[in-house]
């Protein structure tokens, strides 16, 4: 008698990383999360001699995560990006849960305060600024807008009839409302009629369809080729979505802004360092000088605590504006006569 070994119609058990994809998206992370979940899981188990993490526990954490603190001196904000992925790990994917970790060496977070342009310096960077970046730009000053804020912001979250601007998903998954500079208007209608023609010319080519969040797609099938969902700031050129392989136009690529600013600040004679967020920084500290209260500013940025706030009153009460240097205390000496040391300084430094 003969017997026909008959094949396993089963599915196979999906692949680890694809597990925890499927549980990035089912939570509506974003794709960045998901890029940087995948890249520290990878990394945990590369460290462990590629050990399946169903084997692993706290102790391994704890190990791999000290090791990201001593030997990689990473900063505190990458060990924690880090533990973040891995408890995402064991509760969403594995099942598991890890206990409190006390072992693991935390790497340190430095103290520091904001860097903060003076309104001269603002005006300065902005110049140096044209078209759509000075727009942008402007939003982040203006409006106290995070970078990714600017980026996805949408249509139909402008209001030029409040003058204001309703920031959806922002930090935490919050919404806010921040005002919309009386300056930017008329530059943002402008810029809005060239990126409406350039939507409908995507719809006649048979595109135009737009990334939508959650499960709005779903429920309103045709709400993602709709004017009112489209970036208010989309990028020059189509693009196919990494998940799910559609064309779509996405918006302004992450990079645009920082490298803009950052050469508006050197050709601005900026000696300072500045990023897209210095832009927000600063819309925070003049709002404060200018005699607003600090639970308006918290309510704009989108502070859970007021705490996160008041670091913004640091160019208040400290430094040359909060405090009077012993040198100019009382009648202020004559200051001495300065000689021209030109020629010690050539002897000095060989120059």
């Amino acid at each position: 008698m003969s017997y026909q070994i008959v094949k396993s119609t089963a599915p196979e058990s999906p692949r680890l990383l694809d597990r925890v994809r499927d549980a990035i998206r089912r939570l509506h992370y974003s794709y960045r999360t998901e890029q940087s979940y995948i890249h520290w899981i990878k990394r945990f188990i590369y460290f462990h001699g590629k050990r399946h993490p169903a084997d692993m526990g706290a102790v391994e954490v704890t190990a791999f995560l000290t090791h990201l603190a001593r030997e990689r001196s990473v900063a505190s904000s990458t060990q924690n990006q880090a533990l973040n992925a891995l408890l995402f790990l064991y509760g969403q994917v594995l099942g598991k849960s890890l206990p409190w970790m006390d072992g693991i060496e935390r790497a340190k977070r430095p103290v520091r305060v904001p860097v903060v342009l003076t309104r001269e310096e603002v005006k300065a960077l902005l110049a140096q600024l044209e078209s759509t970046k000075w727009i942008m730009a402007g939003l982040l000053y203006g409006a106290g807008l995070r970078l990714r804020e600017c980026l996805k912001l949408r249509v139909k979250d402008v209001d030029f009839g409040y003058k204001q601007i309703v920031v959806r998903d922002g930090k935490g998954s919050k919404d806010r409302v921040t005002m919309l500079p009386a300056a930017l208007v008329e530059p943002l209608r402008q810029h809005l009629v060239r990126v409406k023609r350039l939507h409908e010319r995507d719809l006649e080519e048979g595109y135009g369809e737009v990334e939508l969040p959650y499960a709005i797609d779903r429920k309103y099938p045709r709400a993602g080729r709709d004017w009112g969902w489209q970036y208010v700031f989309p990028s020059i050129k189509r693009s196919t979505d990494p998940r799910t392989g559609i064309i779509r136009r996405h918006h302004v690529f992450d990079s645009v802004m920082p490298r803009a600013i950052g050469a508006a600040a050197r050709a601005a004679g900026v000696v300072k360092p500045v990023g897209s967020h210095t832009l927000r920084h600063s819309f925070a500290t003049h709002l404060l000088q200018s005699g607003y209260d600090i639970r308006t500013v918290q309510e704009l940025l989108g502070h859970s605590d007021v705490s996160t706030t008041m670091v913004y009153t640091h160019v208040l009460n400290k430094g040359g504006q909060g405090v009077k240097s012993p040198l100019d205390l009382g009648e202020p000496d004559q200051p001495p006569v300065l000689r021209d040391n030109a020629a010690e300084y050539r002897v000095v430094t060989g120059i």
